[in-house]
């Protein structure tokens, strides 16, 4: 039986993404035949439990957040705070630091670990301040030439009242739009939960990863339960149908490639995983190098046009 039109183009697909340089030069040794079944399961219709469990690991709480991989992997890194308009946002991070030898400004949420550190980080949902930091530390970034690198990690931006006060939906727009602007090489990771817009704000990237056990997507499986079946606890099957796992995502085209765990998820070894993302984050960065500021901007801003467009 002659293979059909759409095994053709998933074929043509996953051919396209096992030449692709970030992964054919990642260096990850027996991780890359970790990350080729994944690229083989995108044949296979992945089960409710499979994506289930992404959404677990990608919660877990002994999951290494930002400040966890910033230690392992930035040296001589130096926190910057504040908006320079109203105040400071501790769920969102942002600073400068030497990775590999090169120096970049790396901005990302972070949860907390405790009762006391989650209230005051609000679960790394940050407010408009938050990204207002962000936004200031990409354009000090732009001015010095340092690449920006962003880690994704919230269930959303914060839905508080004083948040819409101050105008949260047009801060995440601002974000965005600096991102678009930026002229200098940029590279997102979502090491945890990419929720919604408080995800896209920090991610608007010339190169977006994926650890292999995060999930993105514009909603969470609870929000989409709850608009579909009015029922939170539906929240297994809305994520089964709308797919939030790297592997799904990587098909979409929404991201550029999948950084390998440690078997068992990122917590269970996090030194490993802050090396397997530091290699991933530094071949990125080596492979836009050379390609002009102006050059950069344009290709940025043609790939996340051409995204969610069907032909």
């Amino acid at each position: 039986m002659p293979p059909s039109e759409h095994e053709l183009r998933l074929r043509e697909r996953l051919s396209r993404l096992r030449s692709m340089p970030l992964l054919g030069g990642a260096k990850l040794s027996g991780d890359l035949q970790r990350f080729q079944k994944q690229l083989d399961r995108l044949q296979q219709e992945a089960t409710d439990e499979e994506i289930w469990r992404s959404v677990a690991l990608a919660r877990h709480d002994a999951r290494p957040y930002t400040l966890d991989y910033v230690e392992r992997l930035l040296d001589d890194w130096f926190e910057l705070h504040g908006d320079r308009f109203s105040s400071d946002d501790g769920a969102l991070v942002a600073g400068l630091g030497k990775l590999d030898g090169r120096t970049v400004a790396l901005v990302g949420q972070q949860k907390g670990r405790d009762i006391k550190e989650r209230a005051e980080r609000r679960f790394g949902m940050p407010n408009p301040e938050g990204y207002r930091k962000a936004i200031r530390v990409m354009e000090l970034a732009d001015r010095h030439g340092f690449p920006v690198v962003s880690l994704v990690d919230t269930p959303g931006a914060y839905p508080g009242v004083a948040a819409e006060q101050h105008g949260q939906g047009g801060t995440i727009a601002a974000a965005q739009a600096a991102m678009a602007r930026l002229t200098v090489p940029t590279v997102a990771c979502v090491i945890g939960e990419g929720g919604s817009g408080g995800a896209i704000a920090i991610a608007l990237a010339d190169r977006v990863l994926m650890q292999e056990n995060a999930i993105y997507s514009v909603i969470s499986p609870e929000g989409c339960a709850m608009i579909l079946w009015r029922d939170a606890g539906e929240a297994k099957k809305a994520a089964a149908a709308f797919k939030p796992d790297a592997v799904h995502c990587l098909e979409l085209g929404v991201i550029d490639a999948i950084v390998p765990e440690p078997d068992g998820g990122a917590h269970t070894d996090v030194d490993e995983a802050a090396r397997l993302l530091k290699e991933s984050l530094v071949e990125a960065l080596d492979e836009l190098a050379d390609i002009p500021g102006d050059e950069l901007r344009r290709r940025r801003r043609a790939k996340f046009r051409s995204l969610g467009v069907f032909a």
